[in-house]
């Protein structure tokens, strides 16, 4: 394996820095993983990764999610706003 160049190596200090200032936005980002699931990153640490079909499930569900939440508000530890 040869030495990445000069200039690859800054290639890829300036995709890091573009990424990091990303994800410090706050934005949600969405990608096809390889084995064909939706991955969802910017929720935390860690993508969250579901299929098609888990995704339409979760996502008729969301009233009752949300109804749910608001329920157990008094039980769920909250993070402040970042």
């Amino acid at each position: 394996m040869t030495e990445p160049t000069k200039e690859e190596l800054m290639a890829r200090i300036a995709e890091l820095e573009k990424q990091a200032t990303t994800k410090k936005s706050g934005r949600m980002d969405f990608k096809v993983s390889e084995k064909g699931g939706v991955s969802v990153y910017g929720l935390g640490r860690f993508p969250v990764t579901l299929y098609y079909e888990q995704w339409t499930r979760l996502l008729d569900a969301a009233e009752n999610l949300k109804a749910f939440l608001e329920e157990n508000k008094s039980k769920l530890k909250l993070k402040d706003a970042e």
